[in-house]
């Protein structure tokens, strides 16, 4: 399942993330990357202990947490801290690539694993040529270049890359969820479903189906759900 969040960041968080990162110090961001991932793996990082990704991090996830959209699409468990990445120059692509299955929170090394990968843009699509999010899935290939502020979340499972940047810099962050329910088939269900509640109390109020609805939509989530 891959859906769009507009709007995650407001203009003028884009505004703020795009000052903390003029004087930013970017790092080779292969190091972080699996023996695999490593090997295609040419972009720059931001230490997670830095000023700038401190205050980005923290700036993302508040936004996570007032977005209902977002817990409806992920049905978050857990949420690794936020990391923020730049392509430009000759360190302009991702290659082909699928995301490890666990990772370990820094700091306390506790497990997180990736049902969900996230990717928050933080520059305008027009600044910057080439940069797009290719996703492999069951309809092919997926390409992705959104707003700046937009989020696109999308299966772990799914092989896929960062294409080359000819011109201007491709600045986003990215991240991953660890969801209460793992598999993307029954997560897209509940979406689904949750979606069309939504719709038919907008269209119709709450009444009796609605009502009826929501409480089908709850006790799924009880039955699959790993709190």
């Amino acid at each position: 399942m891959i859906i769009r969040i507009p709007q995650l960041l407001t203009a003028e968080e884009v505004q703020e993330i795009r000052r903390l990162l003029q004087d930013a110090p970017w790092s080779d961001g292969a190091p972080t990357a699996g023996p695999q991932a490593r090997e295609v793996k040419h972009n720059q990082q931001l230490d997670h202990q830095t000023t700038q990704a401190t205050a980005i991090r923290q700036m993302v996830l508040s936004a996570l947490d007032r977005t209902p959209l977002f817990f409806s699409a992920t049905l978050a468990k857990k949420v690794f801290p936020p990391r923020v990445n730049r392509y430009s120059g000759p360190l302009n692509h991702f290659g082909k690539h699928v995301d490890g299955s666990v990772r370990y929170m820094p700091g306390t090394g506790e497990r997180v694993r990736s049902d969900i990968s996230c990717t928050v843009f933080f520059s305008d699509p027009d600044s910057y040529e080439g940069g797009e999010l290719s996703i492999s899935d069951t309809y092919g290939e997926q390409s992705i270049k959104l707003a700046a502020g937009d989020m696109i979340i999308y299966p772990s499972t799914s092989v896929h890359e960062v294409k080359p940047v000819t011109r201007g810099e491709r600045l986003a962050c990215f991240f991953w969820i660890e969801s209460m329910v793992g598999s993307d088939e029954k997560r897209r269900l509940l979406y689904d479903l949750d979606m069309n509640i939504l719709g038919l109390r907008a269209q119709y109020g709450d009444n009796e189906q609605t009502v009826g609805l929501t409480s089908v939509y709850h006790n799924l989530i009880r039955m699959w759900a790993q709190t």
